[in-house]
């Protein structure tokens, strides 16, 4: 009887449900909602996306300017390079397609807050039933997959049609599932538009 009370402690089950770890309020104001935009944009739910993806400053050798935004397509990170040897880094999503991705140089011809969105032809007549209704451009809105802030590539002053833009899904930053175009969680392009002007130098690689 006396070791009665040991061998009951003994079959008694410790296991606790796991407790997730808690996110850095830091973080967790960085990615809440957007306040005095005039279309709603929501918090990210920061459990769904890998931390490797959250925007932070990171050492960054590089011989491109301050000032540059160099988005590395494979490894899915844009840097805007800053002053010594350092770089705001954000995670992106980028294109499904190597041959529907942009590479090389170009420069930032156009910004736009909440911007029209307009399928190109070719993503028309490559999947008509998805992009032959918007034809004629969804205007901007909290439904529109540009989100609130597109950034226009350019090269020798004409249009690529390839874009820096938000995005209606921020679950999908880290992986190939757009149609070519760079994509960051809303939070993040509303910070990279407003430090980068029209002009800004701009290299793809990949």
């Amino acid at each position: 009887m006396i070791g009665l009370p040991l061998a009951l402690a003994a079959c008694t089950s410790t296991s606790r449900t796991p407790v997730e770890p808690t996110i850095n309020p830091f973080y967790l104001s960085m990615y809440g909602a957007v306040l005095g935009e005039p279309y709603p944009v929501a918090g990210v739910n920061l459990r769904q996306v890998d931390p490797k993806w959250w925007r932070q400053d990171v050492p960054y050798a590089t011989t491109e300017k301050p000032g540059t935004l160099v988005v590395d397509t494979e490894a899915h990170y844009l840097y805007l390079i800053q002053e010594g040897g350092r770089a705001m880094r954000y995670g992106i999503g980028v294109g499904r397609e190597q041959a529907l991705q942009f590479k090389g140089n170009a420069s930032i011809g156009r910004r736009a807050q909440w911007p029209t969105w307009t399928p190109t032809q070719s993503m028309i007549k490559r999947e008509p039933d998805r992009y032959g209704p918007y034809a004629g451009g969804l205007p901007g809105g909290s439904a529109n997959p540009l989100g609130p802030r597109a950034l226009y590539l350019y090269k020798n002053g004409r249009d690529t049609l390839f874009r820096i833009h938000g995005t209606t899904e921020p679950y999908t930053i880290g992986t190939n599932v757009s149609s070519g175009c760079i994509r960051l969680m809303n939070q993040d392009i509303i910070d990279l538009y407003g430090r980068v002007p029209t002009g800004t130098s701009v290299v793809v690689v990949s």
